[in-house]
Formats: C-alpha cells, structure tokens, sequence
C-alpha cells in the first residue's frame, strides 16, 4: 500500500467532491441532449474504470486522477430521477417511487460505511475500490438493459461557453468555501481572489446565457423562484445540518472530556449508521405522504422537526450519553436525511421545465455540495469561538444554535418555491 500522509489523502477526498460537484452542474443537461440512457451508462462507466485506476494506485497522483474519475458519478441520482419521471407519468406513483430511490441512495451510506471498513480492515484500501469497481459494472448492465432511453424536447445543441463559465464561477466558489473552512489557518487573501473571480465568472455566465438561442440555463429561468428559491432553501438546509451529523455529533461522540470517549472505530455505529439507515426506512413513507400532501408540506414538517432535531443537540452538547447521540441520529435521521433531503431533490425534477429538465437538478445537486462545504464553515466557526472562551460542551451548543437558526431560514425560504402548476409564472 502507498502510505500516504493523511493530509494527501484528505487531499483526494476533496478532489472527489469538487469533480462530482462540477460534473453535477452539466452532465444532467448534456444527457437532456445526447440521451439520458447513454450518458448515464457513459457516467457509471468511467466511474469504474476510476475505481480500478484508484485500485491499482502507486501513488497520491495516480490515487487523485482516479478518484476525479469517480467524480463523474456525482449526479447519477438526479440523473435516475429524471429518467424515472419521463417513464412514470402518474405523479403520485412517480413520487414515492422517487422517495425509494433517493432514500435507498442515502440509506446505502449506513451500510457502506461498515462494508467499506470491513474490507480495508481485512483487505486493505484497494479492496474497497475492486468492490465499487464490480457494483458500477453491473450498474451499467442494468441501466443498458432495463431502462429506455429519452431527451429533451427538441434537439439543442450543448452550451459549452455557459459549460465553461459556470463552471468556473462555481469552482471558485467551492474552494473558496474549502479555504474558509481551515479557519484561522485559512488563507484570506485567497479567498477573496477565489471570491472574485467567482463573481466575475458567473457575471460572464449570465451574459452569455442572455445572447444563447439555446442556452445551458436560460436566465429566464435563473430569474425565476423554481430556480433561486430551491436552490437557497437546499444550500440552507444543507449549511444547516450536514456538519451536525458528520462532525460536531462524531465530535461529541469521541470527546474524552465531556462526551462518551467513543473510538473512532465505533463511532459510526452510534451516529451515522441510525442515521442513514433511518433515512433508507423512512423515505418511502415520506413519498407516500408527499402524494397525499404535497412536496413542500412534507418538506416543512421535515425541516420544523429537523429544526427540534439541532435544538435537542443542545442538550445532547451538556448531557452526552450513547442513549441521547442515538437519539438525536433517528431524529435527523428521519426528519432530514429522510424526508427534507427526499422533498429537495424531488422538487428539482417537477420544478424543472419540459425544454431543459436537467439544469436545475443539476443546480441542486451543486447547493447541495456547496452547503456540506460551507456546513463545516459555519458550524465550526461558532464552535470555535464560542469553545474558546466557555468550553467545549457549550461550543458545542453554539454549533447547535448555528445549525438551528440556518435551518429556520431554510423554512423560511422554503414558501418561496412555487408548486409545480406556477412555477412558470412564478
């Protein structure tokens, strides 16, 4: 095995996330254009031949080309979902169809979590990569033989100037957000040049977009509530939760001084394994009353509990115990993971426009990543401050507080996004 520093291999992890967020934001219109079947197969494709070159890995460099590769995969889930709607026109199967499919894709992270240990532990880390390597093959025998294909209506050509700029628009932004992330460490002069260049990108973007006959987002669109409604509702939402469950809570888990003294090793049992597999049980009971109530009420219950959800953290910050971090896991597990994630992602496919159906799940899936970076961010940011003068229980609680208040927000802008019937108007 290569035997890396972990700061090269936490490194590749955020090479990975960054290429799934960029491939995110284009690969759903380009299979609107070229076929959604072929792109998607194309899309698992070289997702395993990235698994193998990562398998085979005899170095940081060989490992980091590898895990772009599997990037690529980053929107295979709006991606299904969309191919799911143009197949299934009875709204209400659609939509607990969909509750399935995107709770089986955050469920699958509970059990992952533990395969994936398993085989590094008694195989090493290429094992793991072997075994994405099979699964993404028989995907793409799947997908080729069981699905059919479809497009957009009409037949546009593919807007790679709006490609391009979006692209590196939204590229400094994340690393921008990647930066800020190191906090006193960060680099500030760094940030505001990645900050720059973000807003100028996306000003050319937008000036591009407006003389495209056939732009990748038209900015009618971009102009519109579907769009930047949703779109800050998820990037809220996200900023709001994610570094809760996949930081602060492992935080408290493993602290020696006023949490359990959990090991590494085990903490995932405790926190993020009832979280997800919660969000897999719940999902489709989430779909099932979303065909009854309707996208955005499911969605507000799931953020108003999700909501209570960080507030009990509080709690959970000062009174630890394995009882209350498995407590506060089922209930983000069910209220966010699964029902607000399901409802966010659901809203992108209805919400979108029969002429281009992939630019805002791609979008959201683009929020989506940039509010787990900027979760960290924030939360973190008031953990620190306030850990640095009171303590870690009550820095804790801040954390908490922080993802409580952007979760309020969330709601908020959640009545912002129009139903499907207005979304046009809107």
């Amino acid at each position: 095995d290569i035997n890396p520093p972990a700061t090269e291999i936490g490194t590749t992890q955020t090479v990975f996330f960054t290429a799934a967020a960029l491939f995110s934001l284009f690969l759903p219109r380009l299979a609107d254009i070229a076929g959604r079947k072929k792109v998607l197969c194309g899309m698992l494709l070289i997702t395993g031949i990235g698994c193998v070159v990562s398998a085979a890995a005899q170095n940081v460099t060989m490992l980091m080309i590898g895990r772009i590769m599997q990037g690529v995969a980053g929107p295979v889930v709006p991606m299904c979902l969309i191919m799911l709607h143009t197949q299934v026109t009875e709204e209400a199967r659609y939509t607990k169809l969909m509750a399935v499919l995107t709770s089986v894709n955050g469920g699958i992270a509970g059990v992952d979590a533990i395969l994936g240990g398993w085989l590094a532990g008694n195989f090493g880390f290429r094992s793991v990569f072997i075994c994405m390597a099979v699964v993404a093959a028989l995907a793409v025998v799947l997908v080729w033989t069981c699905s059919k294909e479809s497009k957009a209506e009409g037949s546009p050509k593919m807007d790679w100037a709006g490609v391009v700029t979006l692209g590196i628009a939204f590229l400094s932004a994340y690393l921008a957000i990647n930066e800020i992330q190191k906090l006193a460490e960060a680099n500030i002069m760094m940030i505001v040049v990645l900050v720059i260049i973000a807003a100028v990108f996306f000003v050319v973007f937008w000036n591009v977009e407006k003389k495209k006959d056939v732009p990748m987002v038209s900015t009618r669109y971009l102009k519109q509530r579907r769009t930047w409604g949703l779109l800050l509702t998820t990037l809220l939402t996200m900023t709001g939760v994610f570094a809760i469950m996949n930081g602060v809570v492992p935080a408290i888990a493993q602290d020696e001084a006023c949490g359990v003294a959990m090991g590494a090793d085990v903490v995932s049992f405790a926190t993020l394994t009832p979280y997800a597999l919660l969000g897999l049980c719940f999902g489709p009971i989430a779909g099932v009353l979303a065909s009854k109530f309707g996208y955005h009420a499911v969605l507000r219950a799931g953020l108003v509990v999700s909501i209570l959800g960080a507030l009990f953290g509080i709690f959970v910050a000062n009174n630890t115990s394995i009882a209350v971090l498995v407590v506060i896991s089922v209930v983000l597990g069910i209220s966010y993971a699964g029902t607000a994630n399901i409802m966010l992602n659901g809203l992108g496919i209805v919400l979108s426009p029969k002429d281009n159906t992939g630019y805002l799940p791609g979008m959201n899936a683009g929020a989506f990543n940039l509010g787990a970076g900027l979760s960290y961010a924030v939360l973190y940011a008031a953990m620190d401050a306030v850990a640095a003068t009171s303590g870690a229980a009550a820095g804790y609680g801040a954390a908490m507080i922080a993802g409580a208040v952007l979760l309020v927000l969330a709601l908020a802008t959640s009545f912002l996004i129009p139903k499907a019937e207005e979304a046009d108007n809107s």
